[in-house]
């Protein structure tokens, strides 16, 4: 199985100002889910990705990808292996989706997504 970047994360100390920023220049349409304080990206094209804009969990600006995989332990364990540390372990969020978070040995976060969707509660 081949493992595409499928969701993109822009992580920044002001996210509204992001969040408008994006709007203005690249007419994306960002959706914010208010619970989560979390800005859903919708970029509009069927030749890309969407993504989210959010607040930095460090106060500094990144810009994250998430990889699909599937049996995400499996791929977690196997970046460790390779000299990752976990940021954030296995974690679901039902109905929606399945991740977990690493940097790679050099430092640069990455996010990887269970390709199959948990049920929701």
């Amino acid at each position: 199985m081949p493992n595409p970047v499928v969701h993109f994360e822009i992580q920044t100390a002001e996210p509204e100002k992001s969040r408008d920023f994006f709007r203005e220049v690249f007419g994306w349409q960002v959706d914010v889910v208010p619970e989560m304080g979390y800005g859903l990206v919708n970029t509009g094209t069927e030749t890309g990705i969407n993504g989210g804009i959010e607040a930095s969990p460090t106060g500094e600006p990144r810009v994250m990808i998430y990889i699909e995989v599937e049996g995400i332990q499996s791929y977690l364990d196997r970046a460790v292996a390779a000299g990752a540390e976990v940021i954030m372990p296995v974690t679901s969020i039902p109905g929606a989706v399945t991740f977990a978070v690493f940097s790679d040995p050099a430092g640069a976060v990455v996010g990887i997504v269970d390709s199959e969707t948990p049920p929701a509660e």
